[in-house]
């Protein structure tokens, strides 16, 4: 459930998030936060839902996904990372995303997996059979800047959407995301 009144609360969140891989944050672009009734009808589908972006890209595009990793940064605990998602069968990127992981009290396998990078996070969660809930917490509509508008392929401006979200792994808070998708 998407809360309207925490919606300053959520931008806040999301921009300090995007903040640590797009400096200035105008190579992100321009961001409003929207309803699921400000949505057009494909990224309706695709973003407003609480499953795994990887399975729902997956499906959409009829392509499994590769993922490129654009950026990172390691703690002991802690890891972040901008990445593409891109179409196995043509190589057309269909994500920028940003996600933030607590790697405290995940399996040895699936710390060393998503810290390679080669794997989509939802699928390696996935294989490795853990409880996990996704949660949707808000969405938004972003008029790409440059570096967006680069990744996406897109030219400067257009409007694109994403969503926040948060993956709750056996019960506890583990992944911050925030999923940009071009349909």
């Amino acid at each position: 459930m998407i809360y309207p009144e925490k919606s300053g609360e959520r931008l806040h969140d999301m921009l300090g998030l995007a903040q640590a891989f797009f400096e200035p944050l105008a190579e992100l672009g321009s961001i409003t936060p929207v309803g699921e009734s400000d949505l057009p009808g494909d990224y309706l589908t695709l973003l407003a839902h609480s499953g795994h972006m990887t399975i729902t890209l997956e499906a959409w595009h009829e392509s499994l996904v590769n993922v490129h990793v654009e950026g990172e940064v390691r703690e002991p605990d802690r890891y972040a990372r901008h990445s593409l998602l891109s179409r196995q069968s043509d190589g057309r990127v269909v994500q920028s995303g940003i996600m933030r992981i607590d790697l405290t009290g995940l399996p040895a396998e699936v710390r060393r997996q998503i810290e390679v990078g080669e794997t989509p996070l939802g699928r390696i969660l996935i294989r490795a059979e853990l409880l996990r809930e996704v949660e949707l917490l808000a969405l938004w509509r972003i008029a790409a800047g440059p570096r967006l508008a680069r990744e996406l392929d897109l030219p400067q401006g257009t409007i694109v959407h994403g969503r926040s979200a948060r993956i709750l792994v056996e019960g506890r808070p583990a992944v911050e995301l925030l999923e940009i998708v071009r349909p």
